[in-house]
């Protein structure tokens, strides 16, 4: 599956081109070809500022998120990489706060690919070299980097322990089976202990790996990770430890309690990411972030198209619409604790090797109707997958339209890349 890219900017668009042409032959494993890929760029992963590296299956982007807004809270210039993009490929590469700008792209993206052209990198590889190469151009006091898929093999995991401030995992669940589990040697055979082991991959010698707590299969895996790369682990449960109220959240590890207000992000599982993020700065010296700061990065944070309620637009009308990018089972959970006793319009577009009950199940007792509509540019589940009574519409807006005018609200749901065009057409872009 290609992570389609289109730019209004020629320039730009000339060396998405030249990415969308890219492809990894099957079973290709390893970090050989980034490796190499960078040493040609004079190997800039070396020279980041402190970096903050996250992965996990679910909430590692809204972690990012968090401890973007409390850096910057602090006064500090951050750098951020995140992954997949909603509507502009800019929006993977942050530079000191805003994103990437056109010509800048066009110009990084080129000295890329024609420094890898024999190499055969991937799409992703090449994308964060040319982060890299930004972020090691451009001072600032820290960068924060979202793992692209899994932990052990993605590319980001040429980050070195000089430049790494705190490794972190969030939430664990099933998901990328055809990667994440494909049988391996060596590997754990039950699912939830293998995708911990992917994801513990990116820890590192001497550097704290910062984690929720999760089932025994997975978080035996974490610890045994963290010991063989002598990692300094801090597990939640054992290391530190976070609940959460209707007026805050409260965070207790060996330098202290801490209380902090609930984040403004909705969701209650964005408690989690959130003292993940905490936990992250606390176990770690090499960035000083004020209690303050990280209370205001808690209010402040953003993370577009995961529970985020769109503005009246022509697309909606006045109508309450909600969309999030959620396609697995962890997010369908998610997602049922935060629409829980509320009845919904689900529109729902989900790609076609992705688990089709993994929303409807989980939110069965809050859905008013079903409609199955397109991801564009890519395969898709049809209405029939999701049970007899779902309808089918052409697009977002059709689906919309056909809706009753009884007052429920509606939930757009199934896939980051149908969330991003339905972003665009609401001009809800992200900034």
């Amino acid at each position: 599956m290609k992570d389609f890219a289109r730019s209004d900017d020629p320039a730009v668009q000339a060396q998405l081109d030249r990415l969308a042409a890219l492809s990894v032959p099957d079973g290709r494993l390893g970090l050989e070809t980034i490796r190499a890929l960078l040493a040609r760029l004079g190997d800039p992963q070396g020279r980041l500022p402190r970096t903050f590296h996250v992965a996990g299956t679910n909430g590692k982007g809204s972690t990012c998120a968090f401890l973007r807004a409390m850096l910057e809270a602090d006064g500090k210039r951050v750098h951020v990489a995140t992954s997949p993009h909603l509507v502009r490929y800019n929006e993977r590469i942050r530079i000191a706060g805003k994103l990437i700008e056109d010509a800048h792209l066009a110009a990084l993206l080129q000295e890329v690919l024609d420094a890898g052209a024999d190499l055969s990198p991937s799409f992703f590889e090449v994308t964060i070299a040319a982060t890299f190469l930004a972020f090691a151009r451009e001072p600032s006091d820290a960068c924060v980097i979202e793992v692209g898929l899994g932990g052990r093999f993605d590319a980001t995991n040429v980050l070195a322990p000089d430049v790494l401030a705190a490794c972190g995992i969030a939430a664990l669940g099933i998901d990328h089976e055809r990667f994440l589990l494909a049988p391996e040697d060596g590997t754990p055979s039950d699912p939830m202990a293998r995708i911990a082991f992917e994801k513990a991959g990116i820890a590192k010698p001497g550097v704290p790996l910062v984690t929720l707590s999760y089932p025994q299969g997975a978080a035996l895996e974490i610890e045994r990770a963290a010991v063989a790369r002598e990692a300094l682990l801090a597990m939640r449960g054992a290391h530190w430890q976070s609940s959460s109220t209707e007026t805050g959240l409260h965070y207790t590890d060996q330098h202290g309690e801490v209380a902090m207000p609930l984040p403004a992000l909705p969701g209650v599982h964005q408690a989690e990411n959130a003292t993940l993020a905490i936990a992250m700065l606390r176990h770690q010296d090499r960035v000083s972030v004020s209690r303050d700061a990280m209370a205001q990065g808690l209010r402040t944070a953003n993370w577009p198209a995961r529970l985020q309620r769109l503005p009246a637009s022509p697309l909606t009308g006045a109508r309450e619409v909600w969309v999030d990018g959620g396609h697995n089972p962890s997010a369908g959970e998610a997602l049922a604790r935060h629409f829980a006793g509320q009845r919904f319009h689900l529109i729902l577009g989900m790609l076609a090797n992705k688990d089709r009950r993994a929303l409807v199940d989980p939110l069965a007792d809050s859905i008013a109707s079903i409609t199955a509509v397109p991801v564009p540019g890519h395969e898709y589940h049809p209405a029939e997958a999701f049970g007899g009574e779902a309808r089918a519409a052409d697009s977002v807006a059709d689906a919309l339209s056909a809706l009753p005018g009884d007052g429920l609200p509606v939930l757009i749901a199934g896939s980051l890349y149908l969330a991003g065009d339905v972003l665009r057409l609401s001009g809800a872009l992200p900034d």
